[in-house]
């Protein structure tokens, strides 16, 4: 029997799974390998906490790109929500823990539907070290266990590395109040309330540990500090607004890029609406306009403009920012733009050097210090012992921007001597120096299903009209 591997039981790996489930017509063994996260839900919806929500409504959070209103119809069928009008649940951003729910019940589903299906989906917890080459049809997989399972092809789908080191950080600096891993158990031991945290990092993730300490009653001053000292904007009622870019857009210089965005963000300025609607009319074609562009241009924009793009195209719910808002009201929330330049210990104490604009330095210091400044950038310097045998051999390469691994169209590995694979594929998040939006449910949908049909060699299934995003594949 044919055999597949997914390294990854998050989001992508366990929906590329229920794909194959969904669409194979010849029998088919599926292993799915996870590790270190809660299967099926991965860190993103791994979560046990209710005020960590969704940052995107549930009507356009189906985990199938061809059944739109797939999660809002699982909704309505729980205690909860059975009572909540249609009209409003679609516009719910509802607690991931939910949402976490909802993919591990699609897993066992697929994984018992029986004589319904010719997959066998089988789930192989541990850790993925290496990859040999048996023959040339088949790999062997070898686990950190020293297991091995015989397989036909892999599919990558490991999702976001824990966040690299701060800047300036001495190698294998360690201290009680410091937290390296916020997707980590930090909460385990926690220094008394009224003292207080540092969080590095202003994006998403530092919302989350954010809403956790609030929920814990913490009375304590909080400090965020990243270089742009932004925090991610709210989701708002938006209104209808012409669609400026062609269904099969030309390819545009970053410096037109900028001015059409520009353009339109004034005219809705003058409308008195928010700007950030010319973002999200951009979002369908991101990925085609990012690859136009020249690796010196991916690299401006990596330099110059994404930090104000990931603020404005990644938000939030309403009544997150509200929090957030009313927290730097009173006082306790503070948000600075900076440099980090170190960390260093002081007894029971971490100080966080950092440096302003201007060039001055300054400490601030923790009883709590958490590094939310986001996945590990560079992939060649990934912790994965997978990932580093991979390319280290040769069997994979670094994009041009070291963001991730190099594939062609077809998802396809391409190793160090630019040869395609026909066996080794992968998705999300390690494509992202390739596609750049490739982390968020409406991209990670169509790659897994996608990626699904590609394993099987079968033709496309075509979104439903109207589907929002449309980057299958690069």
């Amino acid at each position: 029997m044919r055999s597949i591997a997914i390294i990854g039981g998050g989001f992508s790996g366990t929906m590329t799974a229920v794909n194959l489930a969904r669409l194979s017509d010849i029998p088919l063994r599926v292993l799915l390998i996870n590790s270190g996260q809660p299967l099926a839900r991965g860190t993103a919806y791994g979560t046990r906490r209710g005020e960590h929500l969704l940052n995107v409504a549930a009507r356009n959070m189906s985990a199938f790109p061809d059944l739109r209103n797939h999660l809002v119809e699982w909704l309505q069928s729980r205690s909860e929500y059975c009572e909540t009008p249609e009209a409003q649940l679609r516009e719910a951003f509802i607690p991931r823990k939910v949402y976490g729910d909802y993919l591990r019940g699609l897993l066992l589903d697929a994984m018992h539907l029986g004589g319904r299906s010719n997959v066998r989906i089988e789930l192989v917890e541990g850790e993925a070290a290496d990859l040999r080459s048996e023959l040339s049809t088949t790999f062997s997989l070898v686990m950190a266990n020293g297991a091995e399972h015989s397989v036909n092809q892999v599919l990558l789908a490991t999702g976001n590395p824990p966040p690299a080191p701060v800047p300036g950080q001495a190698p294998g600096f360690a201290h009680p109040a410091y937290r390296a891993n916020p997707w980590s158990d930090w909460e385990c031991s926690l220094p008394p309330s009224d003292q207080p945290v540092v969080l590095l990092g202003t994006g998403l993730t530092m919302v989350d540990v954010f809403l956790t300490l609030r929920a814990r009653g913490w009375t304590g001053p909080i400090t965020a500090i990243s270089r742009n000292g932004l925090l991610p904007q709210p989701h708002f009622k938006g209104v209808e607004y012409t669609n400026f870019m062609a269904d099969q857009p030309k390819a545009l210089s970053l410096a037109e890029v900028r001015e059409l965005v520009e353009m339109h963000c004034r005219t809705l300025r003058r409308q008195g609406q928010n700007p950030a609607i010319a973002v999200d009319r951009l979002r369908p074609y991101t990925q085609r306009l990012w690859q136009a562009l020249t690796i010196v241009e991916r690299r401006e924009f990596l330099r110059h403009d994404s930090a104000r793009w990931n603020a404005a195209r990644h938000r939030i719910a309403a009544p997150v920012h509200e929090q957030l808002s009313d927290a730097v009201d009173r006082g306790q929330l503070r948000v600075l733009g900076g440099a980090i330049t170190g960390l260093s210990a002081d007894g029971a104490l971490v100080h966080v050097h950092v440096r302003d604009s201007q060039g001055v330095d300054s400490e601030i210091t923790g009883a709590l210090v958490v590094n939310c400044t986001g996945p590990q950038a560079s992939f060649s310097k990934s912790s994965s012992p997978l990932l580093q045998s991979l390319l280290q051999r040769g069997i994979i390469r670094s994009d041009a921007l070291d963001m991730g691994l190099e594939i062609n169209d077809d998802f396809a590995a391409v190793d160090s001597e630019g040869h395609v694979s026909n066996r080794l594929f992968a998705i999300g998040p390690l494509l992202k120096g390739s596609l750049w939006e490739t982390t968020a449910v409406p991209e990670l949908r169509g790659q897994a299903l996608r990626a699904a049909q590609i394993l099987l060699d079968i033709a496309p299934v075509a979104a439903m009209p109207g589907e929002e995003v449309l980057e299958y594949c690069i």
